[in-house]
């Protein structure tokens, strides 16, 4: 196990940890969360050995093999597939022994190493590291290329995949998302649910840390306090204890009011039930939580445009792409989009397929390789997108930055605008050059707000962003106005805040109907459709008529006691719907939050929780019912 007794820990000035403890059992999966700076990666370094504890104990098995993802690559000559084999660095030195005895006809060594080699399942490495690579986006291809042939956020896939080709008892992974998109991160979900050893995981994906991890540890006023659960658990428990304080329980009230009114237009929006149940039930899940971010730095909208246009854009009959000196690249033909007015658009698909293409040539970045794009006469688009983050000017302050855009507008207006994004005092003024990636992300994020756009085109907005900032951003996004078009990897942020999705896929945009999970089904079947087809079957050899028939029949008698099933589980998630109703309707008076009433509080939220879990559990049951329903309605039309 990992024991921390009595810990402190400091990095020059600042103090991290004072009288911190913490016991983790072999096995556990946590998720490690703190505000930036509070001492994540610095826990990390002890564990790893690099930093030694202030005071207290830190215990740690001395035969516990340690993984991690490292943050730098130090070689550029290596080949992508080999540079993840050398993570497993026992198995390189018996390479390399293996290696010498054969150069030195050592028959001895040769039949010791060989055995050892077995152990080690290094007659595997080579295929094990390969599918290491193809589940987090890698082709073929690019396994055999250079590390140095590739950009920044490659490099981190490879480093990533390097930490998990280690063998180890303990793997530490520091924001091992942070470069993936949607399908890599889904894949990487069910690796670490399979990872047999301890996992220690700093993230800023609460759905991520949801699917993952059974613990969460937060690092708070420099103790650590471990929860039960996924990130989702974390908030609620804290969230009822902060409810009972004055401050989180009128800051609660203030976000309900926004949240009610998102939901009744989202509710008169959205096409798609269930698609539709989906977001509001995010919403809802938001709402319920808001206390649990009471003391979050940031709070800030987006301005509104002056002017509006319907439709905002057009685009009709248009194929999307490149031009090189070979010609046309062409990713996406025959696309046809009409962006109105409080659209929310959600983009999907695989690795590659053009979702960063559509949002360029919507921004203007590309232009049409044929086709119309008519904009509104009032558009006014607000783009973001991580390369920009390198065309901030490093030796102008934020302060300066906004300036140049408002240079009329008086100087406390804009700090006080840039206080919402969480430049205060003395680092409104400092120049960005030594910003992190998450301050730029945020400076590049309060640019946009400030210029009133009517039309939001994000391109992985939540990149480098925290915990308390992504949930800043997604309700600055429900109270904007205008449309949304939005592609990114945290499934939380989609939920919360489009209605709608578009799949681009196979040269193609069209509309998905469904929601995350969904998707995340498609994504199965797409990646078993890249993969060689079995070869057909004999023309001759054809099923029986009579065996057809008798099959059709049993299908029919299967599908009476689904039905049933999935009638019954809808009767009883709706009783469930209302008594939860009831009960919010009894939070939602004040008198309750006196302290004289604490434990009727507490009694009302316990059992609040307690619904809230029956309801999910009733809506999967619900929704698998209904999957195998329809999926036995296919197989009886296709037999017949």
């Amino acid at each position: 196990m990992i024991r921390l007794q009595n810990l402190t820990l400091q990095r020059g000035p600042q103090r991290l940890l004072e009288g911190a403890e913490l016991t983790l059992h072999a096995g556990q999966k946590v998720g490690l969360i703190g505000a930036n700076g509070a001492g994540k990666s610095s826990l990390f370094a002890l564990l790893r050995g690099q930093l030694g504890q202030d005071a207290g104990d830190c215990y740690l098995p001395a035969d516990w093999r340690i993984a991690h993802m490292r943050q730098e690559v130090d070689t550029l000559d290596r080949l992508a597939v080999d540079y993840v084999l050398d993570g497993d660095v026992h198995l390189r030195r018996i390479q390399a022994d293996l290696a010498a005895a054969e150069d030195a006809h050592d028959g001895t060594a040769l039949a010791r190493l060989h055995s050892e080699l077995d152990s080690a399942d290094g007659y595997t490495a080579d295929a094990r590291a390969r599918k290491l690579l193809a589940g987090l986006g890698f082709t073929p291809e690019q396994m055999d290329r250079r590390v140095g042939d590739f950009s920044g956020g490659w490099r981190m896939r490879l480093n990533l995949a390097q930490a998990l080709m280690c063998p180890s008892e303990l793997l530490l992974l520091d924001e091992p998302t942070n470069h993936l998109d949607l399908d890599a991160i889904l894949w990487l979900e069910e690796w670490l649910k399979g990872y047999p050893g301890t996992l220690l995981l700093i993230s800023h994906d609460r759905d991520f840390l949801d699917a993952v991890v059974d613990n969460i540890a937060h690092l708070e006023q420099r103790k650590l306090t471990l929860y039960r659960g996924g990130y989702s658990a974390f908030e609620r428990t804290r969230a009822e204890r902060l409810a009972q304080q004055q401050q989180a329980y009128e800051k609660q009230q203030a976000q309900r009011a926004h949240m009610e009114k998102y939901i009744a237009r989202f509710r008169a929006q959205a096409t798609k039930a269930r698609q539709a149940q989906s977001r509001i039930k995010a919403l809802e899940r938001l709402e319920e939580l808001a206390p649990a971010h009471v003391d979050s730095p940031f709070d800030f909208v987006f301005r509104e445009s002056d002017k509006i246009s319907s439709p905002l854009l057009n685009l009709s009959e248009a194929r999307l792409g490149y031009v090189d000196k070979s010609g046309d690249k062409t990713v996406l033909e025959k696309v046809k989009l009409q962006l109105v007015p409080g659209a929310r658009i959600g983009l999907l698909g695989p690795n590659g397929a053009g979702k960063s293409t559509l949002i360029k040539t919507l921004s203007g970045d590309l232009s049409l390789l044929s086709g119309e794009l008519a904009r509104g006469e009032n558009l006014a688009i607000g783009y973001f997108a991580q390369h920009q983050l390198d065309s901030l000017d490093p030796k102008a302050s934020p302060l300066l930055h906004l300036a140049r855009i408002a240079p009329a507008e008086r100087e406390q207006t804009l700090r006080d605008f840039l206080g919402g994004f969480d430049f205060r005092g003395e680092r409104c003024d400092e120049p960005v050059l030594n910003f992190s990636g998450g301050e730029k992300a945020r400076l590049a994020l309060a640019l946009i707000a400030w210029q009133k756009p009517n039309l939001l085109l994000l391109d992985e907005p939540t990149n480098h962003l925290d915990l308390e900032m992504r949930l800043a951003l997604t309700l600055a996004l429900q109270e904007f106005s205008g449309a949304v078009v939005v592609v990114s990897h945290d499934r939380h942020l989609l939920k919360s805040t489009t209605d709608e999705f578009l799949l681009v896929a196979d040269g193609r945009i069209q509309e998905f109907e469904g929601d995350l999970d969904d998707y995340a089904r498609w994504l199965v079947d797409f990646r078993a459709r890249q993969t060689p087809s079995s070869p057909a079957v004999p023309a001759g050899d054809k099923t029986d008529k009579r065996a057809q028939r008798q099959a059709a029949a049993a299908l029919r008698q299967q599908l009476a006691p689904h039905k049933r099933e999935a009638d019954k589980l809808e009767k009883e998630l709706g009783k469930v719907h209302e008594q939860l109703a009831e009960l919010e309707q009894r939070l939602g008076d004040s008198a309750l939050y006196e302290a004289s009433r604490k434990d009727e509080l507490r009694d009302l939220l316990a059992r609040q929780a307690t619904l809230k879990g029956r309801e999910s559990e009733l809506e999967e049951s619900w929704l698998m019912a209904l999957e195998t329903l329809e999926e036995l309605q296919r197989q009886l039309e296709a037999s017949e």
